[in-house]
């Protein structure tokens, strides 16, 4: 049995608001709280104060050093670490301090973080600017114990170089214009509106020994090679199914961490691929749902290194079976505890969800685009649209009571009445029978309504959710805007809401779709409806600098227009780096492994069809596999020999946007023409010529 308090051990490494209050004098907590809830700036006398009681609870716990913990537009999180000493005095002694000024204000090198253009190499200077709204924590590694405060990134003039500004400003813009709708409805209780997200996250665990043979996954995260394994997951049988011992004692590992760090852990199970696990928390407020989603992923590759295991995020680690993403839950809650996307026992009488279901239609047609693009990274195009995920085409599935809501309002203008659910009889007398949900699940759905919130499911594995999460909470803002201006200046509110939540219906009806979004048949219907089908991240690109997304951005203050700008640039240039790395990464397995291993097992069959035939025998089957094999290896040479040409190319291309295009249009072609030759080469060759581990030996050999 575990020895293990969940209780106890819960937000023990966290800074939490129950510690302020114990430990700070009751006008700084309340002050701090103030702050927290309503913005503003701390004094400095109270900064200083919460600073001494965040330091001397993070030394009792054994930490040396603090670090402002931000978000860079790397994708990932960054630290620079700082001790507490001073200088020492006199007779060598030093004491330990920190200030209210260390705490709220940092200054690390900008120059080296992408930036799109915004700050040039020369011009290094970056601030981080503490977040108040989320709580300090400590990481305990083979660094020490270190106190993480987390921070906002911007640069010398102010543009945001990170992914939580923009965060914390698309929070701020998604509840003023919430607050306008409750005004409307007569709530005068509520002060603020709260994005409640809940982040599900997929990921692989591998053996660690067989990952460092795999230079592929060592530089790419992924397997750019590689055979399929004679079973998949065409048995359904790993999904859901009992946990093998070396994985459960890794997740029970996880969990222990990840509730010291304060990220409410609940669910784990086995995913559809075998070796493909899922983690999925509590809600919680977006900003520290986002920066836990953080914490979940470096935390999952730390202690898997402790077990000798290798956690893998990108979203196709390998080819044939599903990939991993992140299911991103998101509602709005406001501070008196109304969740807007509670559709109540009567949905069709509840107007103000049915408004707001409105506006989120709305803001979901109006800019498809945008929010595809939010899910976009170089890993996800191997994935969305492959059957295993949503399809690269943003639709709404509703279920069929709300659908049905929306088809009365749209033909008559008034909904009468809603489906009910009724029970699920089991049919057996020892068993409940159980009250059925509104609506059943649809997996193929990228933004689906699943009772008291959405669910937009095409987020990548290895992806921050901020992005996706900042855009949109501003579509929804600019959704909310548009209906306030109109209905708060109407003279029959209550005629005015119903035709506007009709018009909105009808003009947006477009958006939902409730079938099959894996079918060719939707594909066609999509088209035929206007819905935007962008299938990989570099055409999405373009729809950060659509003149309304910018308009949108600018209105709420989220993005400049040279904020979004650089960003777009970010994000060409990654692309074409990941593909040159990949690209590179293949010639190199291809000269030093796969080639020589080929070669050799040509020379293998060359002798012994040589020895049989001496010996009077048929050689016709060796002669007959050395034929087929020395044709693959030809086709792998000139393949070889044609991505070696065009990622020369490539790289002489000068304008970012024309780089990654051709990188997409053909680089990427090269890479499929390289790996088809040698994936059948695998289905040949012995195993103790292969150089390097098989699918079967890292997916079922764990």
């Amino acid at each position: 049995m575990s020895d293990i308090n969940v209780e106890e051990l819960f937000g023990t490494n966290v800074f939490t608001l129950g510690k302020m209050r114990e430990r700070l004098p009751k006008n700084v907590f309340k002050e701090v709280q103030k702050v927290m809830e309503e913005g503003g700036e701390l004094s400095k006398a109270s900064a200083d104060v919460v600073a001494k009681a965040m330091k001397d609870w993070a030394v009792e716990n054994g930490a040396t050093h603090f670090t402002h913990w931000f978000q860079p537009l790397t994708g990932i999180t960054a630290e620079k670490h700082d001790s507490f000493i001073t200088h020492p005095d006199e007779e060598g002694r030093t004491l330990l301090e920190f200030s209210g000024k260390e705490l709220i204000k940092g200054e690390p090198d900008a120059s080296s973080f992408p930036s799109g253009g915004l700050r040039a190499t020369f011009e290094a200077r970056g601030y981080t600017a503490w977040d108040i709204t989320s709580p300090a924590f400590l990481k305990e590694d083979a660094t020490g114990t270190i106190l993480c405060i987390p921070t906002a990134f911007c640069s010398y003039t102010g543009e945001a170089l990170d992914k939580k500004t923009p965060l914390l400003r698309s929070e701020e813009a998604v509840s003023t214009q919430a607050l306008r709708i409750l005004r409307l409805f007569g709530n005068n209780t509520a002060k603020k509106v709260i994005p409640s997200v809940g982040i599900e996250q997929e990921y692989f665990i591998i053996d660690r020994e067989k990952y460092l043979k795999r230079e592929d996954l060592i530089f790419s995260g992924r397997t750019l090679f590689g055979a399929p394994a004679p079973k998949g997951q065409e048995m359904d049988d790993h999904y859901f199914g009992a946990i093998r011992e070396r994985i459960g004692a890794y997740m029970k590992d996880l969990n222990n961490e990840l509730w010291k760090l304060g990220v409410p852990a609940k669910t784990q199970h086995n995913e559809v691929a075998p070796a493909q696990h899922e983690l999925a928390p509590i809600y919680e407020t977006g900003n520290v749902a986002v920066d836990h989603n953080q914490l979940v992923m470096e935390t999952m590759k730390k202690v898997a290194g402790r077990h000798g295991l290798m956690c893998l995020l990108h979203e196709k680690p390998f080819a044939g079976v599903n990939g991993s993403g992140k299911h991103d839950n998101w509602s709005l809650v406001s501070d008196d505890g109304i969740n807007m996307l509670d559709p109540g026992l009567t949905p069709n009488a509840n107007i103000q969800f049915l408004l707001v279901l409105a506006c989120i239609i709305k803001a979901v047609d109006t800019h498809a685009a945008l929010l595809r693009q939010s899910a976009a990274d170089v890993g996800n195009d191997h994935r969305l649209g492959a059957n295993e995920a949503p399809p690269a085409i943003i639709s709404v599935f509703l279920g069929d009571q709300l659908e049905d809501v929306v088809r009365q309002l749209v033909s008559t203008g008034e909904a009468k009445k809603s489906k009910k659910t009724g029970k699920l009889m089991t049919g057996v007398s020892t068993l409940p029978d159980l009250e059925r949900d509104a609506t059943d699940r649809n997996r193929t759905s990228p933004f689906a309504f699943t009772g008291n919130k959405f669910e937009f499911r095409m987020v990548g594995s290895a992806d921050s959710v901020a992005g996706p999460n900042t855009t949109l909470n501003a579509i929804v803002a600019e959704a909310f805007c548009e209906a306030a201006d109109e209905l708060e200046k109407a003279e029959d509110f209550e005629l005015a809401v119903h035709d506007m939540i009709k018009e909105y219906f009808t003009d947006h009806q477009r958006i939902i779709f409730n079938g099959d979004g894996y079918s060719d048949e939707w594909i066609k219907e999509a088209e035929r409806r206007g819905l935007p089908n962008i299938t990989s991240m570099v055409g999405s690109v373009e729809a950060l600098l659509d003149p309304d997304a910018v308009r949108m951005f600018e209105k709420f203050k989220i993005f400049t227009k040279a904020e979004l700008a650089s960003r777009a640039e970010i994000l060409y240039e990654t692309y074409s780096k990941s593909i040159n790395i990949e690209a590179h990464t293949m010639m190199d397995m291809m000269g030093k492994q796969i080639m020589p291993a080929a070669m050799r097992y040509a020379g293998m069959l060359a002798k012994d069809a040589r020895e049989v035939k001496e010996a009077g025998a048929d050689a016709s089957v060796l002669t007959g596999s050395l034929k087929k094999g020395t044709a693959l290896i030809t086709e792998m040479q000139a393949a070889n020999e044609k991505l070696k040409e065009d990622t020369l190319k490539a790289a002489g291309i000068a304008d970012n946007k024309e780089q990654a295009v051709f990188y997409r249009d053909v680089v990427c072609a090269d890479m499929a023409a390289l790996r088809a030759p040698a994936d059948a080469l695998e289905m040949m060759v012995d195993r103790s010529v292969w150089p390097f581990p098989t699918y079967g030996d890292l997916l079922f050999e764990v």
